[in-house]
């Protein structure tokens, strides 16, 4: 038996997030890793993108997203080259959050975008899912 959808909540409406500019998903997209297994996708209509099903890079609004080892966030934090990722309130656990990525050399973006993808092919990859219960 199929459950019915939850009604809409007027009281709570959802998050009203900026798009990325499009100069800075052309950069994005520019900066990807050619390597094999990364997928690029659109979540909550910005994109992101993917290894091993494991999200490592992404864009909220005007920002580059990067999931990385605890390291590495540390020393972007304390430099102040990228903030924790908490979109709704609460940090993303492994995510950090670059606010000037378009302001940032090509050659800076790609680096951060491997670092990222690195590390999310070295965690264990996910099982794809389903398109729904029978």
């Amino acid at each position: 038996m199929a459950r019915a959808a939850a009604p809409a909540r007027a009281d709570k409406p959802g998050p009203k997030w900026e798009k990325p500019d499009p100069a800075l998903v052309a950069r994005f997209d520019a900066c990807l890793p050619p390597a094999p297994g990364v997928d690029r996708r659109q979540m909550f209509g910005c994109p992101c993108a993917f290894t091993g099903g494991n999200m490592f890079a992404g864009l909220h609004e005007q920002r580059l997203i990067l999931r990385l080892p605890e390291a590495r966030r540390r020393q972007l934090l304390a430099q102040g080259t990228a903030t924790p990722f908490a979109p709704m309130g609460r940090a993303m656990h492994e995510y950090v959050a670059v606010a000037d990525a378009l302001a940032r050399p090509q050659d800076d973006i790609a680096a951060l975008l491997e670092e990222a993808r690195a590390f999310a092919g070295s965690l264990p990859p996910k099982a794809a899912k389903g398109k729904g219960k029978p």
